[in-house]
């Protein structure tokens, strides 16, 4: 019977009425709710200004829990610019002598040469005149044609080259060594009672595709070279210095 009766007092008596209570001030609108907040304007008469301010606080170190595992490594990043270069570092020690390398492959050099010769005496016939050979003394991979008397030349570089011939009595001897169409050098002996061994030789820069002879060039007078079948007066000869790689 109690329990009902408190109860019907506490909804009809309004909050002043119970003793040992202050009473609860009037709020307006346009005040902050209730209970003032740490801002709020309140009167030294208030009863609520007696009371203590509690500000709850929560301990970090509780709410934390133990360390994870650590998770999967992530993609790698993109590389970054190049860097400028750094100083030169010191010189290191010196390394240990190597071993002996394999052999090379020998140096292979080129050789050229060739020596003809013409038995058979040679009187001139027009103004300009090609001598041919009809002896073969040397002529390493056929380089020299007998029948035209032409030396072609395969290997490029410096050549030397000699002409010998014996003169006829009483005839002129006048002689070309001839690069391609040009003259390169003379041989000339005059008209004398006496026959005469001349030589005349030469270095030449050959490049492949040239050719050398030997020609006869008529003037006024005529143009003769002496031979004879038994012995071997003429003769044109020509070898390799140094080729064109080397030089």
């Amino acid at each position: 019977m109690a329990a009902p009766t408190l109860l019907l007092l506490a909804l009809l008596l309004p909050a002043g009425a119970w003793p040992g209570l202050p009473r609860r001030p009037c709020v307006h609108c346009c005040r902050p709710a209730w209970p003032p907040g740490p801002y709020a304007r309140v009167s030294d008469g208030d009863p609520w200004r007696s009371l203590p301010r509690v500000r709850p606080t929560i301990d970090i170190e509780i709410l934390k829990g133990e360390k994870g595992e650590a998770g999967v490594r992530g993609r790698a990043g993109r590389s970054g610019k190049e860097g400028p270069p750094g100083a030169r570092g010191l010189q290191g020690r010196k390394g240990q002598k190597g071993q002996v390398g394999p052999p090379g492959a020998p140096c292979q050099r080129a050789y050229v040469a060739f020596s003809v010769g013409r038995r058979e005496g040679l009187h001139s016939s027009d103004d300009f005149q090609a001598v041919p050979f009809d002896t073969e003394l040397v002529n390493l991979d056929g380089a020299f044609d007998l029948a035209t008397g032409h030396f072609l030349c395969t290997v490029p570089g410096v050549y030397f080259l000699s002409l010998n011939v014996h003169t006829w009595n009483y005839k002129e001897t006048y002689l070309h060594i001839m690069l391609n169409r040009r003259p390169a050098a003379v041989l000339y002996a005059q008209p004398s009672e006496r026959s005469v061994m001349q030589a005349q030789s030469l270095m030449l820069l050959l490049a492949a595709g040239d050719a050398v002879w030997v020609r006869m060039f008529q003037r006024e007078q005529d143009n003769a070279i002496y031979g004879e079948r038994g012995d071997l007066y003429i003769t044109f000869s020509g070898h390799l210095v140094k080729p064109a790689a080397e030089l």
